[in-house]
């Protein structure tokens, strides 16, 4: 199915990105360059935009901050944050974030701080083997207490890890947003 030129998630997610305060220098080059790509591109939310499109990510910590849920990524072969494509039918950016971080962790009840922790670009091969950027938007995600994840036929796994004893492996970008998230 072709996603709709001008979907109205598209005006929101420049919205979103113009209006977000950004933590530093890097991060505000960065949302200048976001608010560019979503100005340029009228699909630029979704993946039929050939420049690359805006993705949402959820950092999933327990209401301590003492765990965070990583997955592991079937393509990738590594822990990430959950996340992924931005849908026709999701209400914002937030709403795309919030979906995936159920859909990939099985747990009920999460809740999403609406104002991104960070902004990310990296290549990565959408399906059918298409090399693209993802223009990741990234939300922190808390969970209940006592919250069990379960696993989805998206990942290989799902566990939750102590910040304090991260999984080996972990990109630089991964560690630095989870360290936001604990923060914030």
């Amino acid at each position: 199915m072709a996603e709709p030129r001008n979907h109205p998630l598209i005006d929101q997610a420049g919205r979103l990105l113009a209006g977000w305060p950004a933590p530093d220098v890097a991060q505000a080059r960065l949302r200048s360059e976001f608010v560019r790509h979503v100005s340029a591109h009228r699909d630029s939310v979704f993946r039929s935009c050939a420049e690359g499109h805006i993705t949402a990510s959820g950092i999933v910590i327990d209401e301590a901050r003492r765990r965070v849920l990583l997955t592991l990524h079937p393509r990738l072969g590594r822990w990430v944050q959950t996340g992924g494509h931005i849908e026709p039918e999701d209400a914002t950016v937030e709403a795309a974030a919030l979906r995936e971080a159920t859909e990939e962790s099985g747990i009920a009840g999460l809740s999403l701080d609406a104002v991104p922790l960070e902004l990310d670009i990296h290549a990565f091969d959408c399906p059918k083997g298409r090399p693209n950027r993802h223009l990741d938007v990234r939300f922190r995600v808390t969970a209940p207490d006592g919250s069990v994840a379960r696993c989805s036929d998206e990942s290989l796994a799902v566990e939750w890890f102590p910040v304090t004893a991260l999984p080996s492996g972990l990109d630089a970008g991964t560690i630095r947003v989870i360290a936001r998230a604990i923060t914030r």
